[in-house]
Parts: C-alpha cells; sequence; structure tokens
C-alpha cells in the first residue's frame, strides 16, 4: 500500500469566492515547510491536501514541520488501500494485527457517494472483520485504538492517530505587520498569534549597547530564527536606543521616562513601518501586567502614532502567555537573563496614571527628526530565510 500524509483545513473551508486563494497560499506554504524533501507530489482532494509518502521521508521531521504551518487543522499518515471492501478489510487487518489494543473502534468517513456502502455501514463491516480475527471488543467510547477509515474521491485512506495542529490562516493571506519585539516571553507570542491570523511579521527591536549586553541582541535574533519556522522569511530591524534615553533622562520627568521610551519607540516603528509599506504595528503588551501598561499609559503611548497598534495578548494572563511560548517554541530563550532598554534608567515609581498634556507640553520643544534620524540612520537590518 503506498503511504500518503492527509492534510486537512478548517478555517479556510468556510472562505467563499476567495477560498483557492487561501487554499493556494497554504499548498505554497506546505511546500516551503518541505522543500529539503525535494520535488513533492500534491493534490487537492475534497477538501483535503495530499502528499505521497516516500520510503526515504523521516516522517518525524515532517510532523514537525506541518505543526509549524498555520492553516492546518490536523494532518494524518495514511495507507492507501482499495475500493473494493474485501481489499479494504485486508489491508486494515494487515495493518491492525501487529497493534496493542483491547477496545477498538472504526471511524469511517464516505465523501464518494458512489461507493456502495454508507459511512455507519463501512464502520460496522470493518469493526466486524477485526471483532472476527482478532477477538477485540468495539469500544465508541473508551477505545485504545481508532482505525479512521476515509473513501475519497478513488481514494480509500486507513489511519489511525490525527496530528492536531493549531489552525488559523496560512501566513502570508494577510497584510504584512511590525513587530515590536525584546527578549521577553510577551512579544514573540504576540507576534506568533498574529502569524496564525495569516500576517507576514518584520520585527523591531530597540537595543541600548553598551549599556546592555551585546547577547542581548543575539538573544533576540534567536527568537526570530524561532518564529521564522512559521513564515519562511523574515526581517528583523535592530535600532539603537541608547543616545535616545540619554535625552529623555534629561528631558523628562523621572516617573514618566518608561511612556517616553515607548512613545519615542512608536514614532521610530512609524518610521520603518512607512519604509516598508506597513499599516499597522504590533506588541506585547497585557492590559495592568506592568505599570505602562495600564488604560491611562496604554492610551497617552498610542497616541505618539497615527498607525493602529494590535495587541493580541490584551486579556491574557502572565501564565496563559507562558503556556503558549512554550507551544510555540519560545520560552527557553525568552526565559534566559537579559536586560531590554526599558529596564535601563527605570524609575522606582512609573507613573501609572500618565497625562497626556503634560506629555505634549514636555515634548512640543524637542527636535525629534534629528534624534530619531540618526538613529534609523545607525539601525542593522537582518534577513532570516527559513532553515526548518
Amino acid at each position: 500500500m503506498e503511504r500518503y500524509i492527509i492534510i486537512h483545513y478548517g478555517e479556510i473551508a468556510l472562505k467563499g469566492g476567495n477560498r483557492s486563494f487561501f487554499e493556494n497560499k497554504l499548498i505554497a506554504n506546505i511546500k516551503l515547510a518541505l522543500i529539503d524533501l525535494g520535488e513533492i507530489w500534491f493534490k487537492q482532494v475534497s477538501g483535503r491536501i495530499i502528499v505521497l509518502m516516500e520510503e526515504n521521508y523521516d516522517w518525524e521531521l515532517i510532523k514537525a514541520k506541518l505543526q509549524k504551518v498555520f492553516g492546518i487543522e490536523y494532518f494524518a499518515l495514511a495507507w492507501n488501500s482499495s475500493q473494493d471492501l474485501k481489499e479494504l478489510e485486508k489491508d486494515l487487518y494487515a495493518l491492525v494485527k501487529s497493534k496493542k489494543f483491547i477496545k477498538f473502534r472504526v471511524t469511517a468517513r464516505r465523501t464518494n457517494k458512489n461507493f456502495p456502502l454508507k459511512s455507519q455501514e463501512i464502520a460496522e463491516k470493518l469493526g466486524a472483520m477485526v471483532v472476527k480475527k482478532m477477538k477485540k471488543k468495539v469500544d465508541l467510547e473508551n477505545f485504545d485504538l481508532n482505525c479512521y477509515v476515509d473513501i475519497v474521491e478513488n481514494f480509500a485512506f486507513l489511519y489511525f492517530e490525527k496530528i492536531e495542529c493549531r489552525g488559523g490562516l496560512p501566513v502570508g493571506v494577510s497584510d504584512k505587520l511590525l513587530c515590536l519585539i525584546s527578549g521577553g516571553i510577551d512579544s514573540p507570542v504576540a507576534a506568533n498569534l498574529m502569524q496564525k491570523r495569516g500576517a507576514s511579521i518584520v520585527y523591531i527591536h530597540f537595543d541600548s549597547y553598551p549599556s546592555t549586553p551585546k547577547e542581548n541582541q543575539e538573544k533576540v535574533k534567536d527568537l526570530v530564527k524561532v518564529l521564522n519556522e512559521y513564515q519562511f522569511k523574515s526581517r528583523l530591524y535592530i535600532v539603537p536606543f541608547l543616545e535616545i534615553q540619554k535625552e529623555i533622562l534629561q528631558k523628562a520627568p523621572e516617573d514618566y521616562r518608561v511612556v517616553f521610551y515607548r512613545r519615542m519607540m512608536l514614532r521610530i516603528a512609524k518610521m520603518i513601518a512607512q519604509k516598508e509599506n506597513i499599516l499597522a504595528l504590533v506588541t506585547g503588551e497585557s492590559l495592568g501586567q506592568v505599570a505602562s501598561q495600564t488604560v491611562e499609559n496604554i492610551r497617552a503611548i498610542s497616541e505618539a502614532t497615527p498607525l493602529p497598534i494590535l495587541r493580541p495578548l490584551i486579556g491574557f494572563n502572565k501564565e496563559e502567555i507562558v503556556n503558549l511560548a512554550r507551544e510555540i517554541g519560545t520560552f527557553e530563550l525568552s526565559a534566559q537573563p537579559f536586560g531590554d532598554c526599558c529596564s535601563l534608567y527605570v524609575p522606582k515609581h512609573p507613573v501609572t496614571r500618565a497625562d497626556l498634556n503634560l506629555i505634549l507640553d514636555t515634548e512640543k520643544d524637542w527636535d525629534f527628526d534629528r534624534i530619531l534620524e540618526k538613529a534609523i540612520s545607525k539601525t542593522e537590518i537582518i534577513n532570516f530565510n527559513s532553515e526548518i
């Protein structure tokens, strides 16, 4: 029997007239994920994508790669049998006889309506064969083995495990977004959640070297490498921020420093966004998590840019964010010690209810163009290609 990978998608199937656009992007992303395998045979079959599984393919490696392709609901390693019931019974028995189980069920699905048996009848026939030949018990609720049977077009697939994925939309079907990324836990998770909604992410990091360690930059690069496994091609802007911070130290009230830091970051991010033709920013803010993330402070910081700011973590608590970081593979990196630029010269008692009028009055005589253009001119740009 030939082996196939059956790939199911969920949300994409609900799309209307532009469904093919989403399907084609998903197929393109699957090909990028499996590019190391060379030429791959693909076919779309009744709301599924099937891939011919060659003998020399590393199934464990393929599993790891496909689980990072957004748009996939689940996939399975399947064997293609025959739509002749006797042959189907024979092949199912050949596959299950070496498996260890006591109770089982057969889950059948028939999309080919020309097949003479209905889904329930297929399950009953094949289940009866396993009971007779192997003396096993059928249990539809508490089973050790689920035998999946898909009768699709001219295929008859048999498989035993669904590998669940995170669904969402294929990266690239939505617009590009610019994510402000630190070396912490939150912002990489925020970026990944927007990737799940089909956005391609460009990253911007603000660095205060030499007052912060050079290792901070390497840590952020490593985080982007992990996130790039979900979108295959990324760009990172590393902006020198120390001189801007020193200017803020001289001109801003001490308790407002972090607010002014973030306002300056948004102004620079807007300039990079314009260069990249990006219409919105992404941050890792969670309401009330730290002093700068109160409603008043978020409002005061956001006023610095006309661009919309997407905050996918705004309603998450820290435990939920940490769990997502573990799932996507960024937690171990993020948990390593680091000192980001916002922790530099941080006040003992940062303001929690920022006065926007005070901020605007403080900024009115600042030479923004000079300090922002200087930071932009010294910005490092790093491109990442897929390594998965």
